[in-house]
């Protein structure tokens, strides 16, 4: 069993409007830009990153927004929900806040003892404020957004499969624990982890295969501390038969994927450099950074990118 994973690292999504999805992240849900850069494989799209002051691995929500992109239809084999944490008793805040800017289908509910609120993103993604118990983490308040009632990072993430045991059994393998069932819905936790550290199954055998498109997860990264522990994470899963790809320099972390048996692509990435290796913490996601390689290129590449509010 792997030991080193220790919860989410970031998830990344496809949206249609890079103007919007800056918008609805750092005004409506007061998170902080703290990378603007572009998709490494191909540059006239961004790559956006949304979380706390620091970017801390959990808190981290990305971007790819491809102009005009037909939306992605939900279905099975997907990531369904990104579940956020917020502090007890802040869900009516949200609740005001998020009808007043217009979000689309407000509700809450209440799942494994928690309170959440549930709504859709601006390009019909999915995702939930969770009530969490003493969690320590700080929210970003550069946003206008008190620090008691701010989004403090992600507590998990929501699969639909159509079979749960193929995953449940690779989850366990990285070191998740089964821990209950509400429903249709089984619950994987991260004992130890880094407040990211849920993992939920929906099971639905008669729901249509997900198309990817904007609204849709691309993949779902998981943190490990540093290089080292990524290899023998990557060589555990080799061992047990995953195709994994080589070890690919994002300039903030280092990243592997695999498919899973349900569909999801997963990452594995490190928690080293971190986002302040090419930009000082106070300044983190106001200038387009570029990897090297496309340097020579900066400003074709700039002028082809809509440009973003601060």
């Amino acid at each position: 069993m792997i030991k080193d994973i220790k919860g989410l690292h970031h998830v990344t999504s496809m949206a249609s409007d890079a103007r919007q999805n800056n918008a609805f992240f750092t005004d409506t849900l007061g998170l902080r830009r703290v990378k603007k850069t572009v998709n490494f494989d191909d540059p006239a799209v961004y790559h956006l990153y949304y979380g706390d002051e620091n970017g801390t691995p959990g808190t981290v929500m990305t971007y790819f927004p491809f102009p005009e992109v037909m939306r992605g239809r939900a279905g099975v084999g997907e990531v369904s929900e990104t579940q956020f944490a917020v502090p007890r008793g802040s869900l009516s805040f949200w609740q005001d806040r998020l009808s007043a800017k217009g979000a689309d289908n407000l509700q809450t509910d209440t799942a494994f003892g928690a309170a959440r609120l549930l709504f859709k993103g601006p390009d019909g993604e999915g995702f939930a404020l969770v009530e969490a118990e003493n969690d320590g983490r700080k929210a970003w308040d550069g946003a206008g957004i008190d620090e008691s009632v701010g989004i403090r990072g992600f507590t998990g993430a929501k699969f639909r499969l159509h079979d749960a045991a193929a995953t449940s059994e690779l989850l366990g393998f990285m070191g998740y624990q089964r821990a209950e069932t509400d429903g249709e819905v089984t619950r994987f936790i991260m004992p130890g982890g880094n407040g990211a550290d849920t993992i939920d199954i929906e099971v639905l055998p008669k729901t249509p295969i997900a198309r990817q498109g904007a609204g849709s997860v691309h993949h779902i990264a998981f943190a490990v501390e540093n290089r080292a522990k990524q290899l023998e994470v990557r060589k555990a899963l080799m061992d047990t038969g995953y195709q994994v790809t080589p070890v690919i320099d994002r300039d903030y972390f280092w990243a592997i994927y695999f498919r899973t048996p349900g569909g999801v692509l997963f990452e594995i990435a490190t928690n080293e450099p971190g986002f302040d290796r090419d930009e000082d913490t106070a300044h983190l996601g106001e200038v387009l950074k570029l990897p090297a390689r496309y340097e020579p290129y900066r400003d074709q590449i700039e002028a082809g990118l809509t440009p973003l509010a601060a």
